[in-house]
């Protein structure tokens, strides 16, 4: 019989996945990848937004004018500002339907819903890193991360029944 998905108090997040050291480790290569494009859509978009702030800054609501000079160039910014803006919006929430919250796009730092004796907590990984090696509380954030290793049976390998 599988077993039970933890209860969660009401004002715990409840992931549809909770991840292990194994299977973290396993999603980390395409991770990297994603992480990488997502933070590249993110610079876009900061780039975007402050350019179309310019022309508005600049030229106000006649920018609005079809006859206006810069007006395809402020249609373009724009719809390229919603483009990015959308697919940043669904790859994070992918990630979050998956039991995985991005916490810096630049740094690269994730962390994956787990079970640490018997309490939600994060398992927290960084681009750069090898593997998934720290865990922390969902309250406790990156400085109180601590190694899996020293603590080996904290953090199980594997949750029988689980998905």
């Amino acid at each position: 019989m599988p077993d039970p998905a933890p209860t969660a108090a009401p004002d715990l997040p409840r992931p549809a996945h909770l991840w292990t050291v194994a299977e973290a480790d396993a999603r980390i290569a395409g991770l990297a990848d994603l992480l990488g494009r997502l933070r590249e859509w993110a610079e876009r978009l900061d780039e975007v937004r402050a350019g179309y702030a310019r022309l508005v800054g600049f030229w106000g609501r006649e920018i609005d004018a079809v006859d206006h000079p810069d007006h395809a160039v402020a249609l373009r910014l724009g719809n390229e500002q919603q483009n990015l803006a959308r697919r940043l919006e669904e790859g994070l929430a992918a990630l979050a339907a998956e039991g995985i919250e991005v916490k810096d796009l630049a740094t690269g730092l994730v962390d994956f819903y787990a079970l640490v004796d018997g309490e939600l907590a994060y398992l927290c990984w960084q681009r750069g890193e090898p593997a998934v090696r720290f865990w922390h509380t969902l309250t406790g954030g990156f400085r109180s991360r601590r190694p899996i290793l020293d603590r080996p049976a904290r953090v199980p390998s594997g949750l029988p029944g689980r998905s």
